[in-house]
């Protein structure tokens, strides 16, 4: 009996750290997409759209949540004049977090 309540713990250990890897993947896809969006706003192509989208992903890395990923694309868009307001970025980032786990859920189905 131990056993099957054993198995039943690691099998949802698994589903856990299962479950937060494809969330971490799906944060990092929705943030290179939406560097890749602000850099077509930007008027950049090749691989300076590819370092800000992966600007923008290393962003995500200071702390929890989506604000340092703001500081970081406010202060891009200030700097480069276009405009873009905070509550478009917002709305973007909702849109992309669905856009990032349809993606991330067909590459690992």
């Amino acid at each position: 009996m131990s056993d099957s309540f054993s198995d039943r713990e690691k099998g949802f250990e698994a589903k856990f750290q299962l479950d937060a890897q494809l969330a971490f993947k799906a944060e990092a896809r929705r943030n290179r997409l939406l560097g890749e969006w602000l850099a077509d706003n930007f008027g950049l192509t090749g691989e300076d759209k590819a370092a800000y989208a992966k600007e923008v992903v290393a962003a995500d890395l200071d702390e929890p949540g989506i604000e340092d990923v703001m500081r970081k694309v406010m202060a891009d868009i200030a700097d480069k004049g276009v405009a873009i307001a905070e509550n478009e970025v917002r709305a973007k980032i909702e849109e992309l977090n669905a856009v990032a786990a349809i993606q991330i859920r067909e590459e690992n189905t």
